[in-house]
């Protein structure tokens, strides 16, 4: 396999991480403004629970990056992905909010504070 490969696989794989990520990020929100709960809300609180420990432990950095660095990905926002930078730019501060705002919607809900 060629580097070129390579690098289309993990931009691939990075790619479908980051839909499932931002997937995962809406069902929260949305568990914690319904109070809808189910397989969906735990599935998607497992993922996130994994994609902030890996996340955390390589130094705030996801470990693809660095992949696809080493594999001929140009710096910048939209070097380890095939989505647009416009739609990657701001992932962190963008989807960490709604992340939070979903869980403490969530915490609320199941405190008895929101009905």
């Amino acid at each position: 396999m060629t580097d070129n490969q390579r690098l289309a696989l993990i931009r691939g794989l990075h790619t479908a991480i980051y839909l499932v990520m931002a997937v995962s990020t809406f069902v929260l929100l949305y568990a914690g403004i319904s109070g809808a709960q189910g397989a969906w809300l735990w599935i998607a609180l497992a993922l996130l629970g994994v994609e902030v420990v890996v996340y955390l432990s390589n130094g705030l950095r996801c470990p693809l990056t660095a992949l696809a660095v080493r594999y001929g990905a140009e710096t910048g926002y939209v070097f380890d992905t095939f989505l647009p930078e416009r739609a990657t730019r701001y992932t962190f501060g963008f989807f960490g909010t709604v992340m939070v705002v979903g869980l403490a919607l969530l915490f609320l809900r199941w405190v008895g504070v929101l009905g």
